[in-house]
């Protein structure tokens, strides 16, 4: 099956980048996207309006840094359900339990913001300064993921290089436990079992295993940017500011695959990568540097997990046809390019279902299927 090039809906609102994107746990219905406007959105891909009025409704009365050129759009646009606000700060970070009743999300507030998703209100917030004094994060929060039995565990990364470990159940201000072995920012984060895995700027990869209580350290080399894991946990995805992903063995430390191409860049910014279409491929979003894209277009890049070889570059639009990025003049009087940076995706039911999201710069969220 060809690698899903289509996009089949397109997500708006926000009127700022988006940082993060995460789909609801299986089967996958809803989409929640965090933002630098400090807003973190629920949507549902699948249309239920006409996508020429929800388009303009929503450019002139949401998205600010977009501007209306013609009206109309042949990709529907999919539903906004509810919008979570509580961040002061931009939000880098999402996390949806198992049970879809609740998410976290974490950015630059310093703390781990807990919601229950029907209500549309934070059920704890762990680290803030109000109930955790000196034991949360002293600098923003790069990455949370829920973990343990029951998700009763949330672990947060952050720029301060710590990670800490905290008890969902028990309402203690306090975290259980701080892992701070990280030599620079910890980056990323991802959970299996009873380890956690936490990327980080010092270039290197720590695995914990918290019953155990031991730490294993691979040395990647570059700053690490993001994690993913396989879905049996033996081998993750691990991205680096040398332009290339690497697969890693787990258990060896070895690297099993490497995936790179020379007009894929990304030596400066945190660029997520993902394993979708059942782990067959790999994909990341771009950073612009390389081959300037026409019309603020970002991209996407698509290997095959197994041989290496590049199955696909996606041109993602800046949003809907007829919408275009405000623009933006210099100090120098001269007018910017505008490039639409793929920071964030995420694939439905962890890799294994029929689309996938991606997000950036323009604010627009774009989701591409299968059907």
């Amino acid at each position: 099956m060809a690698f899903p090039n289509k996009p089949i809906a397109h997500l708006l609102g926000s009127s700022g980048p988006v940082h993060a994107l995460a789909y609801s746990a299986s089967p996958g219905t809803y989409v929640l996207a965090g933002s630098s406007d400090r807003s973190i959105r629920l949507y549902n891909p699948q249309s239920g309006s006409s996508s020429t009025t929800s388009t303009t409704t929503t450019t002139n009365s949401q998205s600010s840094h977009l501007s209306k050129k013609n009206a109309g759009s042949p990709v529907p646009e999919g539903r906004l359900i509810q919008t979570y606000s509580a961040h002061g700060y931009e939000v880098l970070s999402l996390s949806v339990s198992a049970d879809n009743a609740r998410f976290a999300s974490a950015g630059g507030d310093r703390a781990v913001f807990l919601w229950d998703v029907a209500s549309a209100q934070t059920l704890r917030r762990f680290g803030s300064s109000a109930s955790s004094g000196a034991h949360g994060h002293s600098a923003r929060v790069n990455s949370v993921v829920f973990a343990g039995d029951g998700d009763s565990l949330l672990v947060s990364g952050g720029l301060d290089a710590s990670v800490r470990v905290w008890d969902v159940r028990s309402g203690s201000p306090k975290p259980v436990q701080v892992l701070s072995e990280a030599k620079d920012a910890v980056s990323a984060l991802a959970a299996h079992g009873a380890e956690i895995v936490a990327g980080s700027v010092d270039g290197r990869v720590r695995t914990y295993d918290v019953r155990a209580g031991r730490c294993v350290t691979d040395v990647i080399g570059p700053s690490v940017t993001s994690l993913c894991l396989t879905r049996d946990g033996k081998a993750v995805l691990v991205s680096g500011l040398d332009s290339k992903l690497r697969l890693m063995d787990r258990e060896t430390g070895g690297c099993l695959k490497t995936y790179a191409d020379p007009g894929w860049k990304n030596e400066s910014l945190r660029v997520q990568s993902i394993l979708g279409g059942k782990e067959q491929y790999v994909l990341t979003g771009d950073e612009m540097t390389g081959a300037p894209g026409s019309d603020a277009e970002g991209r996407i890049w698509a290997w095959d997990v197994v041989t290496g070889e590049l199955k696909a570059t996606v041109r993602v639009p800046w949003g809907p046809a007829g919408l275009e990025p405000k623009k933006v003049v210099g100090k120098d009087g001269k007018e910017k390019g505008r490039t639409n940076v793929i920071s964030c995706l995420a694939w439905r039911e962890g890799g294994f279902g029929d689309q996938f999201c991606v997000s950036g710069t323009s604010g627009v969220v774009t989701v591409y299927g299968y059907n």
